[in-house]
């Protein structure tokens, strides 16, 4: 069985998508959900889902405190499911090809530092652009750079807002997300 954690900053819908998906599974176990902030909604979340959640440091995640924990907890996979910090280095060296991102566009374009969530919901409409999607990658030391394992599109009318486009981002990640990682752990 795969023993997963879960890092999230934010409201955890994508997290929960995922958990509530493999219900009953016998692939995986979710052991944990990792998040930087203490007021985050994923921490209610995971109360409702039955999943420890805790919260630690900008410190901790870079200075082998939470390597520790992951490796106490006996993990061997991670979901970054919104979560806003640059993995350590330490993470990724013990977890090679075993973290998985999703990013809200079709990545090369819109990632970076400072590309998430609705800042690149806004910048596609900028743009102009007729398409955006989600990527679904590993993760590697820098920020959206890791090997593409999947990606889906969505189009982008003129008439849409940055709202419009996060709904039909959003309708991605949750038809998406699960699958890709039930194709990764099969």
């Amino acid at each position: 069985m795969i023993n997963v954690a879960i890092f999230a900053s934010g409201s955890g819908s994508n997290a929960e998508n995922i958990i509530r998906y493999f219900t009953g599974s016998q692939l995986v176990n979710f052991s944990c959900i990792l998040s930087n902030k203490q007021d985050a909604f994923v921490h209610q979340r995971a109360k409702k889902l039955l999943i420890p959640s805790y919260t630690f440091t900008k410190q901790q995640f870079e200075d082998g405190t939470v390597l520790s924990f992951l490796m106490d907890e006996k993990i061997n996979f991670i979901i970054l499911a919104g979560f806003l910090l640059k993995v350590s280095d330490n993470i990724i060296t013990q977890f090679p090809n075993k973290i998985v991102n999703i990013h809200p566009a079709l990545l090369p374009k819109f990632g970076g530092k400072g590309m998430y969530g609705d800042y690149v919901h806004q910048a596609v409409v900028d743009a102009h652009e007729t398409q955006t999607g989600i990527t679904i990658h590993f993760v590697n030391n820098k920020y959206d750079d890791g090997e593409i394992i999947f990606q889906a599109t969505c189009d982008v009318l003129s008439t849409d807002t940055p709202d419009d486009v996060a709904q039909k981002v959003h309708a991605l990640e949750y038809e998406h997300f699960p699958h890709v990682l039930k194709m990764l752990w099969s």
